[in-house]
């Protein structure tokens, strides 16, 4: 059938239309997810960068014997009201440590509490008249101040706001970490290797492919009860502790870890193996001198993928405890300890204000080390990326 000149234009035009269509909905889409990321992260920076000051007040502490006895000391009463409970709770430690301050006294800047913080800050705080008045005078005379807050980065969690840290997160975090790659690392990228280069291509390999890759998309919370069934209620693991943890997180890192290894042995030309077949390597030195040097590359940027992601993830600790109260920073793989996705969904549960701030900065911290670790697994595939 012919078509006119004019039908054939038409058809075009029609065409062109649709396409221009399709790229400003794909523009707008693009465009959209752009600025709920822009929205999202102007929230955090918002809520959470003063999460990294911290108020302090310079007062006159006289340690007497009440210090020892209950780890109080003299301060000026309308001051006294304005500090944190937590640094009288180290008067003793101060005591013991330095015997020589008993009966001495010294100016300080020590942490106020919560209210004060907030104050100073512009939020909602429960600070009377005379209390603000107090404070507005002391922040004239120089003796109230918002300063780094260093606690956030030294201390564990704490019931009172102006104190609790993520140091403790943090350790937990990169000891659950250590396990998870111990685990998932060797044992996926050995699985990898063997289904890729040694396994015969029937029925049951196929099967185990297509569970490694449903394993891949299952909600983590699944591993979560899986780790509690196994490690804890089998095997009997100490609940909360990094090594339940560790290993649970190896569970759902594991199919991550074998499909990029797989897909990086598969980047490898078959000239390569055919090379070292040649010069008389068996299949396993072919893989383990050649096949998997060059691979390496792409199996470490995966891996370290694998190993963000489940940095992140929250309801598979949960599951196995790891939202224990852990003040004080401890080194052991057995003992109860934290991460920081379970600190932050901690934070975010407690319903006084100061912590709407540690819940962002925890927040900020947790994004900040994603970030450089994805980064990191980019500019590695960059430079030693290799184009066959």
């Amino acid at each position: 059938m012919n078509h006119s000149f004019d039908e054939i234009s038409a058809q075009l035009k029609k065409r062109h239309r649709k396409s221009a269509r399709l790229k400003w909905i794909s523009m707008g889409a693009l465009g959209l997810a752009g600025l709920f990321l822009v929205l999202f992260f102007s929230d955090m920076l918002n809520k959470g960068l003063p999460a990294f000051q911290q108020a302090y007040i310079q007062v006159e502490v006289d340690y007497n014997e009440d210090a020892t006895r209950m780890g109080r000391a003299a301060m000026d009463r309308e001051i006294s009201s304005l500090v944190s409970r937590s640094f009288e709770r180290l008067i003793p430690g101060m005591i013991r440590d330095n015997p020589d301050l008993l009966g001495t006294s010294e100016q300080r800047w020590v942490l106020a509490n919560s209210q004060v913080d907030q104050y100073l800050k512009g939020h909602r705080n429960k600070l009377s008249e005379e209390e603000r008045a107090r404070v507005d005078e002391l922040a004239e005379s120089g003796q109230v101040e918002l300063k780094f807050n260093t606690t956030f980065f030294t201390n564990g969690d704490s019931k009172m706001a102006e104190s609790a840290g993520i140091l403790a997160a943090v350790v937990g975090t990169v000891m659950t970490m250590l396990v998870t790659l111990a685990i998932a690392f060797p044992i996926g990228v050995m699985t990898a290797v063997y289904l890729e280069e040694f396994a015969p291509d029937n029925r049951l390999t196929q099967l185990i492919e297509i569970n490694i890759n449903n394993l891949a998309a299952i909600p983590s919370i699944l591993f979560g009860l899986l780790g509690l069934a196994i490690f804890i209620n089998f095997f009997g693991v100490p609940r909360s502790s990094p090594l339940v943890g560790g290993m649970t997180l190896a569970l759902m890192t594991l199919p991550v870890i074998i499909i990029a290894t797989r897909t990086a042995l598969r980047s490898v030309p078959d000239s390569i193996r055919h090379a070292a077949f040649g010069v008389g390597c068996s299949r396993w030195q072919a893989v383990r001198d050649h096949v998997l040097p060059l691979a390496m590359p792409g199996i470490m940027t995966g891996s370290i993928i694998g190993l963000a992601q489940a940095m992140g993830e929250t309801a598979p600790l949960i599951i196995v405890g790891m939202v224990a109260f852990i003040p004080d920073v401890g080194i052991s793989f057995t003992n109860a300890a934290t991460v920081m996705p379970a600190q932050v969904f901690t934070w975010a549960g407690e319903p006084e204000r100061a912590f709407v701030e540690k819940t962002a900065g925890g927040i900020l911290v947790l994004l900040s080390i994603l970030i450089a670790l994805n980064a990191t697994a980019v500019v590695l595939r960059k430079k030693f990326e290799r184009r066959w």
